[in-house]
């Protein structure tokens, strides 16, 4: 039988005396944080700057959506993968090479000759080879022994998962912006260049240089973290959250036509990453009884529930204010994650183990776009949410405390 077993309990007194700028005082913590959040600005940003690109002059007539999900799919399989190399290697090396050819590809984008084919090419580079500094972010804070306590390490956790939401929502405003003042390609300029800059921002930390192959896996095991039954549970409870995530999409389409207001079409995820920026940041804030496994029930049951007040409401302002709700529990609930990853990580495979937590995330949020368009968009919302609280509470069933003993094995 799969299982999910419970990360340790909490008590109210441990994480309210810890504070984000405890952590941020931690040697180096600041520098990493911000350099990751810029290094993973062309994530927000890749998207719109390739379909704009595309549709500038119609370079490529059709090709636009298509090329800007290449891109989405070439990320969600080259992560895991330069994530392993990370495990292997160590992260400077392998974060420069990444941001270096990632950021390479969309230069060759700007600048190519408007082929259709060079145009795949390039997206397809630009995905697969983009530095998960978000994995390496999270690898650092975690089973790498850099916080000095667990409770520092789930605060950071915390406040990594809520400031990441910024992305989404400063991403698309910068290409919005250099697109009006320039042109498409100057934002693909523009992506590579924080991409580059972010990653140099991280890898030039001591603590992110000094991060080296785990010296205790002589022979990887290939299947890595999915031999974990655990993280078996915890992926495909990502994947159904995912489906949730990625069918307020065209949701959101949906719902600028039904309302004529083209704003909600941007409006809604866009209110959806405010409120996880607010709820990541408040549960990072002070202590919540219970296990980590518990909190990933209760978070995934609420984001269900969120959903409710977007679907029954009827006018576009009540609409738009909505989808913050269910971004309440949507930041938190991935930093829970976050932590049961760092916890039950095979040795040697960290940073894949978080990796793959996002591609399968993403892959999640691919089937709900998708699903959107053959069925009723509006029922998959609290669906995805609810099948993935249901997987994780009949996974725990019956089980017994046993991350203390795995976080040890990672010390």
């Amino acid at each position: 039988m799969t299982v999910l077993e419970d990360a340790p309990a909490t008590t109210p007194g441990s994480i309210s005396a810890v504070r984000y700028r405890d952590v941020l005082r931690v040697p180096h913590a600041t520098q990493l944080l911000i350099g990751s959040l810029i290094g993973r600005l062309p994530t927000g940003m890749a998207p719109l700057a390739i379909l704009l690109s595309a549709d500038h002059g119609a370079r490529y007539g059709t090709s636009a959506g298509l090329l800007a999900a290449v891109y989405l799919v070439a990320n969600a399989i080259g992560g895991p993968l330069s994530a392993r190399l990370i495990d292997r290697y160590g992260q400077k090396h392998a974060l420069t090479v990444g941001a270096a050819l990632s950021s390479t590809a969309f230069v060759a984008l700007a600048a190519g000759p408007g082929k259709v084919w060079w145009a795949f090419a390039a997206v397809a580079l630009a995905g697969a080879t983009r530095p998960p500094l978000d994995a390496a972010l999270r690898t650092l804070w975690g089973a790498r022994g850099m916080m000095p306590t667990p409770v520092h390490q789930r605060v950071a956790l915390a406040l990594d998962s809520g400031t990441e939401e910024l992305i989404y929502v400063v991403g698309p405003l910068m290409v919005a912006t250099i697109v009006t003042a320039t042109s498409p390609s100057w934002a693909l300029l523009a992506t590579a260049a924080v991409g580059v800059l972010g990653t140099a921002l991280f890898v030039s930390t001591p603590a992110s240089r000094a991060h080296t192959a785990d010296s205790g896996t002589t022979h990887p095991d290939w299947l890595g973290p999915m031999r974990s039954p655990s993280l078996r549970v915890l992926y495909l409870a990502m994947v159904c959250v995912g489906v949730t995530i990625g069918a307020l999409t065209p949701l959101a389409v949906e719902a600028a036509d039904q309302f004529n207001a083209p704003e909600l079409s941007g409006g809604l995820p866009a209110a959806l990453s405010c409120g996880a920026v607010l709820g990541g940041l408040a549960y990072g804030a002070r202590a919540w009884p219970g296990s980590t496994a518990g909190h990933l029930i209760v978070l995934s049951a609420g984001f269900a529930a969120g959903w409710i007040p977007v679907i029954v409401t009827g006018s576009p302002t009540t609409t738009l204010y909505s989808a913050a709700v269910p971004g309440l529990a949507m930041a938190p609930l991935l930093s829970a994650a976050f932590v049961m990853t760092s916890a039950f990580a095979p040795r040697g495979h960290t940073t894949e183990a978080h990796a793959l937590l996002v591609a399968f995330l993403d892959i999640g949020c691919a089937i709900g776009t998708a699903a959107a368009g053959i069925t009723h968009t509006q029922l998959l919302l609290p669906a995805g949410a609810a099948a993935a609280a249901l997987i994780l509470t009949t996974a725990r069933r019956g089980l017994t405390p046993g991350v203390a003993a795995l976080t040890a094995a990672h010390a």
